[in-house]
C-alpha cells in the first residue's frame, strides 16, 4: 500500500462523510479557478494545508514532500511563460529585463510576469485542494460519492479498476526488480538496458494475465463489485460552516474584483 493511500484510511478526518470532504475541497478548487485571484488562491492553500496538517494529522514533512513533486513541472512551466524570445527587429512590449544577442532578444515581459504569478498561485491552491481529498478520503469513498451523483457506472468502475491496477503494477515491478538485482542485473549499462527491457516485457505479460483473472472473477459473481457502504452520518455543522465560508470567499473575491 502506498503511504498516501494509507493516510487516506488512518487520518483523523476518515470518519467525516466523504461527500462533505469532496464538497469542501472541490468548492475551494472551483472558487480558486473561477475567481482567478491570487488572494483567494493563497487563502485556499493555507486553509487546505491547515486542515491537512492540523485536522487530519498528516505529518508536515510528508506534506512538504508531496508539494515538492509537482514543483519541478510548475517551475519549468513558469520559466517558459516568463522568459520570451523575439527578433531584434520587432518592438519589445513593456518589459523588466532584456538581453540582445546576434539579432535576437531575450526578455522578461511585464504581462508575462503577471500571468506567471497568477498561474503560480492558482496551481498552488488547486494542488492543496487535491491533496486534501487524496489524503483524507479513500478511493472507495470517492467512488461512493460519484455514484450518489449519478455518474455513469462504467466510468466509476474503470476508475476503481485503474486504481487497483496501480498497486498491482507497483508490487509486480518491485518483485521483478528485486529478483533482477539478486542476479546482478544492473551492474553495467548494457546489462541495465537488457534488464529494463525484460522488466517491461514481464510487467506487460503479468498485468495482462492478472486483468484476465480479474475479469473471470467478476464474471463468476455476475459482474458485481464490492462497494463502499460504511454508515457515516452527515454533520449539519460542517455544511453550515462550508456554506458561510464559500459565501464569504465569493463576497471577498467580488469586492476586490
Amino acid at each position: 500500500m502506498l503511504l498516501i493511500d494509507k493516510y487516506a484510511y488512518i487520518n483523523q478526518l476518515a470518519t467525516v462523510h466523504p461527500l462533505e470532504k469532496m464538497t469542501f475541497s472541490l468548492g475551494f478548487l472551483l472558487l480558486s479557478l473561477i475567481l482567478q485571484d491570487a488572494r483567494i488562491s493563497l487563502i485556499t492553500f493555507f486553509v487546505m494545508s491547515a486542515f491537512i496538517i492540523i485536522a487530519a494529522k498528516i505529518p508536515f514533512r510528508y506534506y512538504i514532500k508531496l508539494l515538492a513533486l509537482p514543483s519541478a513541472f510548475l517551475l519549468t512551466s513558469l520559466l517558459s511563460i516568463i522568459v520570451s524570445l523575439t527578433s531584434a527587429a520587432n518592438a519589445l512590449p513593456p518589459h523588466l529585463w532584456a538581453f540582445s544577442w546576434h539579432g535576437w532578444v531575450l526578455f522578461i515581459g511585464t504581462a508575462s510576469l503577471a500571468t506567471a504569478q497568477q498561474l503560480f498561485f492558482t496551481v498552488l491552491g488547486s494542488i492543496s485542494c487535491l491533496y486534501f481529498l487524496m489524503l483524507t478520503t479513500s478511493i472507495q469513498a470517492i467512488c461512493y460519492v460519484l455514484r450518489q451523483w449519478r455518474l455513469p457506472i462504467l466510468l466509476i468502475e474503470l476508475i476503481e479498476l485503474t486504481y487497483r491496477f496501480i498497486f498491482l503494477f507497483l508490487e509486480s515491478m518491485q518483485n521483478i526488480h528485486l529478483a533482477q538485482q539478486a542476479r546482478l542485473g544492473y551492474h553495467s549499462f548494457s546489462v541495465w538496458l537488457r534488464s529494463i527491457s525484460m522488466l517491461i516485457v514481464a510487467l506487460f505479460a503479468e498485468m495482462f494475465q492478472r486483468s484476465r483473472a480479474l475479469n473471470n472473477a467478476m464474471q463468476a459473481r455476475g459482474g458485481d463489485m464490492v462497494y463502499w457502504q460504511e454508515p457515516i452520518p452527515y454533520c449539519k455543522r460542517n455544511w453550515i460552516l462550508m456554506t458561510f465560508t464559500f459565501l464569504a470567499l465569493l463576497l471577498y473575491g467580488g469586492f476586490y474584483k
